[in-house]
């Protein structure tokens, strides 16, 4: 009798089956019955639905403070840092001093630097504004009238790091939204189907990665995505973007099912604003699904178009950055590539060259096709990099192999950027460097200043666009900044 029971108590003997495998497969049949509800009501998920999903999205357009100048941002960000006084900042005194020591101290940079360096390249004025270029833009140049050249910048530190920080997200050191984030988080975005804030870079990541385009404290869902470039097949491009073996139909199923489990879950653990993110990236990577193989293929552009921006992954790029724009979405960043590539510490004629030809052609072609499209005055370009380079050679350094004295070191004193469309005055000067383009003397600008600037154009107050944490409201500009009223139209 007692054998019996035993027997009884252990049906898995009988069955062939450990207690593991029979527990396992029970729980099983048991989740399957409650799964089964929960996919059979997600058939019910029609298109009104997923409008209706959409339109609750963390990404739905909302209203600024007061009536924007620009809807969207592409920000072309020559990372390394391009040289003021060979691009857009020309100084006669470095030919009159070449070769020979400024008539002040060297100001201090990461590294020790020399003699007055004269650039190897030639300015020419150009439109109606007579604003100097060198010739490493003269495509680009044809467009000065519409630019407004800052040649006044300032930043904080000759270092990489913290300046690609602070020109990002506004604070070198602590971990503080970027400024797509804070973009997609005032703003939304006008396409559901597509990230609000996208960053292009071919060849990988830049210096600190991520961090440049972080959300930080926002919620995840306003995190820059980042796209490596170098491939220009969509499936390379975004990896997984197409699914093979299920049908849309199907993984819509799942995703309601998945989507309840989730709430279940989230209203378990306080509403956690992580889970919602995650949430709200499972569907906009479902939703990309209808468009972002539409956005990267480019098959149905103009021969012409195609023509106009050239060959080089930067135009590539830039006409990528036009179709998102034109599709909704907020803030472009496109990179000129992984690491460092504008940080010419050497040979500065021959690398900034290459690196210009790579952006010149695009650039113009971009202003040509958004002012076709009629997006060029709801469209902010602005260009530049952390920070500028130095009127004097770098000297070699002990132990180094740079044993060339023809490259600029790091120079935060005083930079050029230019901004264009989007409300921007474009034909005209704003600030200066001295004689020599080492420290911004006229109507200097911080990167506060540019950020507060930058949202004003986009409908914002930069001191009231605040979100809450930690006790504190938080700001892109934090406690600094003010609108240069000049630069808007």
């Amino acid at each position: 009798m007692h054998t019996q029971e035993l027997q009884i108590a252990n049906p898995a003997q009988a069955t062939g089956l450990s207690r593991r495998d029979l527990l396992l497969r029970s729980g099983g049949g048991m989740g399957v019955l409650g799964l089964a509800g929960l996919f059979s009501s997600s058939l019910r998920l029609n298109a009104q639905d997923e409008q209706k999903q959409a339109t609750q999205s963390a990404l739905a357009p909302k209203q600024p403070h007061f009536a924007p100048k620009a809807k969207h941002v592409i920000h072309i960000f020559c990372n390394g840092g391009a040289s003021q006084v060979d691009t857009f900042d020309p100084k006669p005194k470095l030919d009159e001093y070449s070769g020979m020591k400024l008539p002040f101290d060297n100001l201090k940079t990461e590294r020790k630097t020399g003699a007055c360096f004269a650039s190897p390249f030639k300015f020419k004025q150009y439109g109606e504004s007579g604003i100097p270029v060198s010739d490493l833009f003269q495509k680009t140049a044809k467009h000065i009238d519409d630019i407004c050249v800052v040649r006044s910048m300032h930043a904080d530190v000759p270092n990489h790091e913290p300046s690609l920080l602070l020109m990002n997200c506004g604070e070198s050191i602590l971990p503080r939204p970027s400024v797509g984030s804070w973009l997609t988080y005032g703003l939304g975005t006008e396409n559901q189907n597509l990230p609000g804030f996208v960053v292009m870079s071919p060849g990988g990541f830049p210096i600190k990665g991520a961090q440049n385009w972080q959300s930080a404290f926002l919620p995840g869902i306003y995190q820059g995505t980042f796209l490596d470039t170098k491939d220009k097949e969509v499936d390379k491009l975004i990896e997984n973007i197409r699914n093979a073996d299920v049908s849309r139909e199907s993984q819509r199923r799942q995703l309601n099912a998945l989507a309840k489990l989730n709430q279940l879950h989230r209203q378990r653990r306080g509403n956690d604003a992580r889970l919602e993110s995650r949430m709200e990236n499972f569907e906009l990577a479902f939703r990309m699904q209808l468009e972002a193989t539409d956005v990267f293929d480019t098959a149905d552009e103009p021969q012409h178009v195609l023509d106009a921006y050239g060959e080089s992954k930067q135009s590539w790029q830039m006409l990528i950055a036009r179709r998102l724009v034109q599709r909704g979405v907020r803030y472009v960043q496109l990179w000129h590539g992984a690491g460092q590539p504008w940080d010419n510490h050497d040979d500065i004629a021959t690398q900034h060259k290459r690196l210009a030809g790579q952006q010149d052609q695009g650039i113009a072609a971009l202003i040509d096709d958004l002012k076709r499209l009629g997006l060029f005055e709801e469209t902010l370009i602005v260009w530049g990099g952390e920070f500028g380079r130095t009127p004097v050679v770098e000297l070699p350094q002990a132990g180094a192999n740079q044993g060339k004295v023809n490259g600029r070191d790091h120079n935060h004193w005083g930079f050029t950027m230019w901004l264009a469309g989007g409300g921007v005055k474009g034909g005209q000067i704003y600030g200066q460097t001295d004689d020599f383009g080492f420290k911004a003397v006229e109507d200097p600008v911080h990167v506060h200043d540019l950020h507060a600037t930058m949202l004003h154009l986009l409908g914002f107050d930069h001191e009231q666009l605040t979100y809450r944490y930690a006790g504190r409201d938080y700001r892109l500009t934090d406690v600094h900044g003010r609108v240069i009223e000049q630069l808007i139209a």
